[in-house]
């Protein structure tokens, strides 16, 4: 049976958001695509006529991701421009970030992977990065240079932080950890 283009659209959708939330919940090696078609409802059969290959997928979920993500940040900078730095890091470093990986940052859940995989993936990464990067150094104060590095700085210290603290069992560290990475980020520079 065909389905219409605009049906084929919304399965598209629903492959992409599927697949951007399981990506982040098991890593790119954790789920294949006949359960991932599963999970999104829809046949295992259907998923060539969508995509290439998985890293295909992998590389529109990732950018889908990041771009929610981006928006996200864009919003809350423009709410709360004060103290950037600071309003994103107490987005960022909280244990619902860290205990819901489907539904975070999709660099800290994805970020080994995507180093290990072809190239329409790590460009997708690289122009979501670009775009948060922008919207935190427009937000951080100083000469355009110096706002650039802290916002490299702000976010490598928060996903690096995020992975460290989904990383170690003891969940006392790991909440020590998450503090421990946002009182620096909340210091003035």
């Amino acid at each position: 049976m065909r389905v219409s283009r605009e049906q084929a659209a919304q399965n598209r959708e629903r492959i992409v958001e599927t697949a951007s939330r399981l990506f982040r919940e098991k890593g790119y090696d954790g789920i294949g695509v006949a359960d991932l078609m599963k999970s999104a409802g829809l046949t295992h059969g259907g998923f060539y006529g969508h995509f290439a290959s998985k890293e295909d997928l992998l590389a529109e979920a990732f950018g889908k991701a990041m771009e929610n993500s981006a928006k996200r940040w864009r919003e809350l900078l423009s709410e709360q421009p004060a103290n950037p730095r600071s309003a994103l890091a107490h987005m960022y470093l909280t244990a619902k970030h860290r205990d819901n990986p489907g539904r975070g940052c999709a660099l800290a859940s994805l970020g080994p992977d995507v180093s290990r995989v072809g190239p329409e993936v790590r460009q997708a990464m690289d122009d979501s990065f670009k775009a948060q990067l922008e919207a935190l150094a427009q937000a951080l104060p100083g000469e355009s240079g110096q706002a650039r590095r802290d916002a490299i700085a702000t976010y490598a210290a928060m996903v690096g932080g995020l992975v460290l603290a989904r990383s170690v069992a003891d969940k006392k560290q790991s909440d020590e950890i998450l503090a421990a990475v946002l009182s620096s980020l909340e210091q003035e520079r």
